[in-house]
């Protein structure tokens, strides 16, 4: 489904024609009729031959309410550039055209309205060759014009087939399977409560489901759908939906919100956005240069912040940060206008590249601009392979949200940077750029490699400190050690594959003396704080990592012979009895109740024996 806008000057006759072709009058309010002017957007609908419905949408044409013209240009998918044949081209035509083309509308035609009062051909032929010459360069340069009168009905005949042709000779509209609405109209009706307007991006919305109107972050659900006066169960993308809420009341919304399913959008305040300035414009676009913000139908206060300029003369184009007074939620590929408030002047517009930078760029930095310049132009593998460049795993829904994708177009690009080497998909089936896994491996091993410096005497870094260091998911973190080529992970100790521990001679020395102690103080034998003053703190650990002492409790420790000696009579006397006691374990070994109970919580802990009332039996890991 589709929907077309009219734009052009306020004397042009837009709404005029839109009831001549459609039946239905799109101004609504009483003012609009008594000054016979478009004031705010107007909505109709028309029924081709093809049996196809179109929505129209009609803005209003007087620079007065240019503003309002653009909460309604946003989501159409052709234009009907209106010009009338007894005044041609008009400033604010001009006006609409550019903002047209800033917004990437590639199709329409020009409808030359008012024939039946101009009586000369001659004079008809010098305005639609003035009309080529301004339309010569933007996105209507190859459009057909289209001779009409809306008053006696000359011409609708051929411009309802024109724009038959027209929508025929346009792609689909895609569907992402992520529907967005922005809000242009809000109200209430008696019986049904709240009801929403506009135009269905990007996917299909349903009866019955949850969504989200955002950045309101207000949750509601859809009682009921209606598209061109007829009610439906499912609103297929491009066409023109009215959404009837339960859950919120109508205050809680505004204009310019966007509905969408939960979770599917987030406000920001900073945007990364490819910015085209008018050629025509007053002056340059400076740093800090307080400008309004449109896209979609929402609007706002901003700041610019000039990413690799000094500033933008007219004519030119560049990567801008816009610092939002008032959260918007914007989606990457959204088209935005800029306007200077004060004298009101529209100045560009351009593409929203990154909706959430996440931070204050600093200016002129060539990694940032290179970033963006991806985002923007780079091919579909790199920039799915740019959207999975985050330090956790991201899965295909996410990764289709983040970079615009429909189904087809997101399985060949993941399919292209896989097979390039670009994109990892993972076990588990979520994803990872190989440039990001690339540089999480090289942290872990310069963790790893520092570990071993300051502490050449421990055999590795514990998983949980080296996790922690990394700040990564447990998931994420066991993937990636498997994965880090050089690199060990044996009981819970993490080491380079190179890595040996070497005493001196000093410190054997002190380790005999200690193996000594605990030979003849087998089942009694020294804490592990006298332990220290034998061999040192950072001996002690070695001894521990590498298994030759056991340590079961913070200050217990025992040689790993004598261990294996306990454990194994331990569990020889659970085999003849069923069970062993606190007691006699203390009674067997001629130790004390410390160790007795210290030992047996560490076997607990091990899976060794399990703890059953005031007994121990054999555990699972016996």
């Amino acid at each position: 489904m589709r929907v077309i806008g009219t734009a052009g000057h306020v004397d042009h006759g837009k709404s005029t024609l839109v009831r001549r072709l459609t039946g239905i009058d799109p101004d609504r309010l009483a003012e609009e009729k008594a000054r016979e002017m478009t004031i705010d957007l107007g909505f109709a609908w028309l029924r081709l031959p093809t049996d196809e419905t179109v929505g129209i949408v009609d803005v209003p044409g007087h620079r007065d309410f240019i503003e309002n013209m653009l909460a309604g240009v946003g989501g159409i998918d052709a234009v009907l550039l209106v010009i009338a044949a007894d005044e041609g081209v008009m400033p604010q035509t001009r006006e609409h055209l550019a903002i047209l083309d800033l917004l990437g509308i590639q199709f329409g035609l020009i409808v030359l309205t008012k024939v039946d009062m101009v009586d000369d051909s001659e004079w008809l032929g010098l305005v639609e060759q003035d009309v080529r010459q301004v339309v010569s360069g933007t996105v209507l340069a190859e459009a057909h014009i289209v001779r009409v009168s809306a008053r006696t009905g000359a011409g609708i005949p051929v411009l309802v087939d024109r724009i038959t042709e027209l929508l025929d000779g346009m792609p689909p509209r895609a569907d992402y399977n992520h529907p967005r609405l922005p809000v242009d109209r809000i109200f209430t009706i008696a019986g049904f409560g709240t009801v929403v307007t506009g135009t269905l991006l990007g996917g299909a919305l349903r009866v019955g489901q949850e969504v989200e109107i955002q950045p309101a972050e207000v949750q509601a659900r859809v009682r009921g759908l209606q598209s061109y006066k007829q009610t439906v169960d499912i609103a297929e993308p491009g066409s023109r939906v009215a959404v009837n809420l339960s859950g919120i009341e109508k205050k809680a919304i505004n204009r310019g919100d966007v509905l969408a399913l939960p979770g599917e959008l987030q406000p920001t305040i900073l945007v990364d956005v490819h910015f085209r300035h008018l050629a025509d414009a007053s002056r340059s676009l400076k740093h800090n240069a307080q400008v309004k913000f449109f896209s979609g139908a929402a609007e706002t206060v901003g700041y610019t912040r000039l990413l690799a300029d000094e500033e933008l003369p007219p004519g030119a184009e560049g990567w801008v940060q816009i610092r939002l007074e008032k959260p918007l939620a914007l989606a990457h590929g959204d088209r935005f206008i800029l306007r200077y408030p004060s004298p009101p002047e529209t100045i560009g517009g351009g593409l929203v590249v990154n909706p959430h930078p996440g931070q204050r760029w600093k200016r002129f930095r060539s990694d940032v601009i290179a970033q963006l310049n991806t985002r923007m132009m780079g091919t579909p593998a790199e920039r799915v392979a740019q959207a999975a460049a985050r330090r956790e795993p991201i899965k295909r829904a996410a990764l289709q949200k983040l970079v615009g994708y429909a189904d087809e177009e997101l399985a060949t690009a993941i399919e292209e940077g896989v097979a390039t080497g670009q994109l990892v998909m993972l076990p588990d089936g979520t994803f990872m750029a190989a440039v990001t896994l690339w540089q999480i491996q090289d942290e872990l091993r310069r963790e790893v490699s520092g570990f071993h410096m300051t502490y050449p005497l421990r055999l590795g870094i514990s998983r949980e400190e080296l996790r922690s260091r990394l700040n990564l998911k447990n998931a994420t973190f066991t993937m990636i050690l498997e994965r880090a080529e050089g690199v060990i992970s044996h009981n819970d100790l993490v080491r380079m594959h190179d890595h040996t521990v070497n005493y001196t001679q000093q410190q054997q020395v002190r380790i005999h003396q200690l193996e000594h102690v605990l030979a003849t103080q087998s089942f009694t034998p020294p804490s592990t704080s006298e332990a220290v003053e034998i061999v040192g703190a950072d001996v002690l650990h070695a001894l521990v990592d590498s298994g030759v002492i056991v340590q079961v409790q913070p200050d217990i420790i025992f040689s790993q012979l004598v261990y294996q000696q306990m454990v194994g009579t331990i569990l020889d006397m659970i085999a003849a009895n069923g069970q062993i006691t606190v007691g006699e374990v203390r009674d067997q070994f001629q130790t004390s109740r410390k160790y007795a109970i210290g030992l047996l919580e560490y076997l607990d802990a091990q899976g060794i024996t399990r703890r059953d009332g005031d007994v121990r039996v054999r555990g699972r890991r016996a």
